[in-house]
């Protein structure tokens, strides 16, 4: 059996919807960070995607690991907050929140499940939003939850390189 490594960070979403682009954000300071330092494996792809689960399937199968960032509605709401779902390579509980995206995460996740393609292990950190008008920039309470969700995703990184290195070759 092959051993799989790879890694998949993939910031979800549209920077010109406001807060919608929160998981670009999150990407574009982690791709800062791996300019000053190793992520904490070789092989860990960072990228960014619109939200189309085809796309999304691309960018997560084969990998060991896969953690998206994405917004999400709630109602009632409150933005910034952060919802972490986890998943094993089963199906995923429906989450209380909803994408910002027409066809959302969850589509996604199903078919894959479908599919045979999910990675072994999936993290999805949802933002909840206040305002996916047009324009750059986000919302006070989503810019505040940014800095703290590179930290979480340099975490789940950092974990799953200590759970690597103790399984047997």
């Amino acid at each position: 059996m092959r051993t799989r490594t790879r890694i998949a960070v993939i910031g979800v979403g549209n920077e010109f919807r406001r807060d919608d682009g929160v998981g670009w954000t999150v990407l574009a300071r982690l791709r800062e960070r791996a300019a000053q330092r190793q992520l904490p494996q070789p092989g860990t792809v960072l990228a960014t995607c619109d939200g189309d689960p085809g796309r999304l399937i691309g960018l997560w199968e084969g990998a060991d690991l896969a953690v998206v960032v994405d917004a999400a509605h709630a109602h009632p709401g409150t933005p910034g907050r952060v919802h972490r779902l986890e998943l094993d390579s089963g199906l995923m509980a429906q989450p209380p929140t909803t994408s910002s995206h027409g066809l959302g995460l969850g589509e996604a996740v199903e078919l894959a499940r479908v599919l045979g393609v999910l990675p072994d292990h999936l993290v999805v950190y949802a933002v909840e939003g206040a305002d996916s008008a047009l324009g750059t920039g986000l919302s006070p309470a989503v810019e505040d939850a940014v800095e703290p969700l590179v930290r979480a995703v340099e975490s789940e990184l950092d974990r799953h390189r200590e759970t690597a290195a103790r399984r047997p070759a």
